[in-house]
């Protein structure tokens, strides 16, 4: 009896999946977690990343920032580009599409994500995190 190959990645929501039997003969081709992460991206969830880029690069090189934060200038952002008074409690909403595009980012390296100072594994922690810059960082 083999072992079953390695956990992936799901590249749209950013945690790990483990290998199912039904994906025996292409697990190789395998992308997505669940049905739900095959819709895909959308506009939004590229605002996202771009806007945890951005809040990290306009700070200090050590310094991190909220997933918060960058969901409510995403969401005021997105309501002023649409020509409608920003909702001031909208940002909850996204704000696991928010956790989801940093957990995209820290599969890439391009990030990190702590907790209480700590390094910590974005697809399996609890409780409020804070972002930094990873290796991978390029404010680009």
């Amino acid at each position: 009896m083999s072992a079953n190959p390695p956990d992936k990645l799901c590249v749209s929501c950013g945690r790990p999946f483990s290998w199912r039997r039904k994906w025996a003969d292409d697990w190789d081709a395998v992308k997505y977690c669940s049905k739900a992460c095959r819709r895909g991206l959308g506009t939004l969830d590229r605002a996202l990343e771009d806007g945890i880029i951005a809040a990290l690069a306009a700070r200090a090189p050590a310094a991190t920032c909220c997933p918060s934060e960058v969901a409510r200038q995403v969401v005021e952002n997105e309501a002023a580009k649409a020509g409608r008074p920003a909702d001031p409690e909208a940002w909850r909403a996204e704000m696991e599409r928010t956790r989801r595009a940093a957990r995209r980012l820290a599969a890439d390296e391009r990030i990190v994500w702590t907790q209480k100072g700590r390094r910590v594994d974005p697809g399996t922690v609890k409780g409020p995190v804070r972002l930094g810059r990873g290796p991978r960082f390029d404010a680009k």
